[in-house]
């Protein structure tokens, strides 16, 4: 559609410049006609001073030949005349109109006969001739008149050679202003040219940018309602992609991105738009579609692409796409429900382990307005004290007693009702939320066990343990805000116990490293959280400044049973390094029997003591209740 306005627009362009050319031309012809005018008017004008001059002299010469009548006088004066190449006839008349004497330049060339009246001083003007009337006078009296009468010609020969002249500035001009504008207007499509390339064009990839790519869906779904046919739109995330641009630089991600670009237009067909719309995303459009099989062709073609390594100097990278894929106008009716529902499908791709397509459905559409009611009912929670903390027991599997308690957050929304932590903590993680709630969080929990700690509830509390999510652990204010509220609180830091996941922990091993040795500096307990799922290795945990791991409940659900021989691993080596063993999701007691002869050092989970308020939990620590036999 751009593309057919571009050319119509040029067009117009065109037009109006030839429009102004031919006004110029008309401009620059008037213009011409004027001054041949006035120059017309300027030679007879002169023309006529030239002949009154010569009348003059004439008169002046002849007035002793009118006053004795001496007509030989008389014609040699005029004889004088034939020096004046314009001078057609002259004549001398007398004081009563007699002819005294004249002159003719060729027979053809009459004067007036005598007997006339003497006419008054005058010039006249016709197509062939001018003529121009002097007295003569002597005594201040007049004594006769002088009349010449000259041929237009020469006036007409000087003007026409002014015409053509004129004629050729005029057309020299005119070419002049012909080849300016067509040189200017070269330039300017040159300029509009390399404009609508910025545009309209990616300058990383080359490939159609995201106002491009706006262009060519609508000109798609238009042949499509005029066919009746499909339009299919692959919307891809590159996964991890950031992880490029954080090491090896913005230059390589760069290349990497030109690498993908081609790869994709090597793979796919040349009737397929593949556009770059921002970032690591990529679109692609595909019609006309007929086949319901193709989407998942297409997408499958993409992934086979991609997963063969990018050699990027000396580094070998592998890189996966999540695809979003939809269907116009099968599940979209117009392009925003169609980018719309491919990006809904991409996140559900993405958030089903990556390296994926899914295709839009609608009821994905449905989730995707929960979710967004879900984020905008999260942000008002903490202003309107919707969340509250929750405290599960850990117990020691020697004394049976309770010894560390870990903070669960719970969520109850007047609009949605109680929110699953497993649904609102993604969310939180995603919007950014998570740093504010993190913080609300840690100072809650803190202030709580303070005023347990000093009612004297927590003696046999070794530790309170919260959770650090990933964005709290790159928050460069967290450990300002974790002395800030143990300073507010007057929570003893030995009794707080922070905990992050080995996942998390892994993304960023020596930033993370940093941050837990100022955890340890600041006497706070250090638990890895969900261990077994984020393959660190025995070099990364011997450099770890912790105090225990946490097995992951997937592992404790398999035993006693496939999970049996891994738990039993990660406690053999956890003491090895000197480090305690919690075991978390403990709902059997055959679980309980299995960890204890393995060895496990402390057990959580429902079959001790499901979350529980603060008010709830108070009673079980004031009764000191053990919850296992010694």
């Amino acid at each position: 559609m751009k593309t057919r306005a571009k050319i119509t627009s040029r067009a117009l362009g065109r037009r109006v410049a030839h429009l102004n050319m031919l006004a110029a031309g008309a401009a620059l012809a008037l213009a011409g006609i004027l001054l041949i005018v006035v120059q017309f008017i300027a030679l007879r004008g002169a023309l006529v001073d030239d002949l009154q001059v010569q009348a003059r002299i004439v008169g002046s010469n002849s007035s002793a030949a009118l006053l004795f009548q001496d007509r030989s006088a008389g014609a040699e004066t005029l004889a004088g005349l034939a020096a004046s190449p314009n001078v057609q006839s002259a004549a001398i008349y007398g004081p009563a109109g007699a002819l005294l004497a004249s002159y003719q330049r060729l027979p053809a060339n009459t004067v007036p006969a005598s007997g006339l009246p003497l006419p008054a001083p005058h010039h006249e003007f016709n197509a062939r001739h001018v003529e121009v009337t002097e007295p003569v006078e002597a005594n201040g009296a007049r004594i006769g008149t002088v009349l010449i009468r000259a041929s237009m010609a020469p006036l007409y020969r000087r003007l026409a050679s002014f015409t053509g002249f004129t004629l050729v500035v005029a057309a020299g001009s005119y070419a002049l202003a012909w080849l300016l504008v067509a040189r200017m207007r070269r330039a300017v499509q040159r300029a509009e040219d390399h404009l609508h390339y910025l545009a309209h064009v990616d300058p990383i990839t080359a490939l159609p940018n995201r106002n491009a790519f706006n262009d060519k869906l609508a000109t798609a779904l238009e042949h499509a309602d005029r066919q009746e046919t499909s339009v299919v739109l692959l919307l891809l995330d590159l996964d991890n992609f950031k992880v490029v641009n954080d090491t090896l630089g913005h230059n390589s991600g760069d290349a990497l991105l030109q690498m993908v670009a081609r790869r994709l237009t090597d793979t796919l067909r040349t009737t397929d738009v593949i556009c770059r719309i921002g970032g690591d995303e990529f679109v692609v459009i595909v019609e006309p579609h007929e086949d319901e099989t193709e989407p998942d062709a297409v997408a499958r073609k993409i992934l086979h692409a991609l997963a063969t390594p990018f050699q990027l100097e000396h580094h070998l990278l592998y890189v996966s796409a999540s695809i979003g894929v939809n269907v116009y106008p099968q599940y979209a009716r117009d392009e925003q429900a169609l980018m719309r529902g491919a990006d809904t499908a991409m996140y559900y791709a993405k958030n089903s382990g990556k390296n994926d397509y899914e295709t839009f459905k609608p009821e994905m559409e449905q989730l995707a307005r929960k979710r967004l009611k879900l984020e905008a009912n999260l942000r008002r929670a903490l202003e309107r004290n919707e969340l509250s903390l929750h405290y599960q027991p850990q117990i020691d599997v020697r004394s049976g007693r309770m010894t560390g308690l870990e903070v669960l957050t719970r969520w109850t929304c007047p609009e949605l009702g109680p929110v699953s932590p497993a649904e609102f903590i993604p969310v939180a993680e995603e919007s950014g939320v998570i740093v504010p709630l993190g913080r609300w969080v840690l100072q809650t929990a803190c202030r709580q066990a303070a005023a347990w700690y000093r009612a004297g509830l927590l003696d046999e509390i070794s530790h309170v343990a919260v959770n650090l999510s990933a964005c709290q652990t790159r928050d460069n204010d967290l450990m300002a805000d974790v002395h800030a509220i143990l300073g507010e609180t007057g929570l003893p830091p030995a009794l707080l116990e922070l905990e992050i996941t080995e996942g998390v922990l892994m993304e960023n091993v020596h930033a993370n490293l940093a941050l837990m040795q100022q955890i340890q500096m600041a006497g706070i307990h250090l638990s890895i959280d969900d261990f077994g799922t984020g393959y660190s290795s025995m070099a990364y945990l011997k450099r770890f400044p912790i105090d225990q791991l946490k097995i992951d409940r997937s592992f404790v659900n398999d035993v006693p049973g496939d999970g049996a021989a891994i738990a039993t691993a990660i406690i053999a080596m956890a003491h090895s390094l000197n480090l305690k063993v919690v075991a978390e999701g403990v709902e059997t007691e055959q679980q309980v029997r299995f960890l204890r002869e393995a060895g496990c050092d402390v057990m959580q989970g429902y079959y001790f003591a499901k979350p529980m308020a603060p008010e709830v939990l108070e009673r079980l620590l004031s009764e000191r209740r053990q919850f296992l036999a010694a």
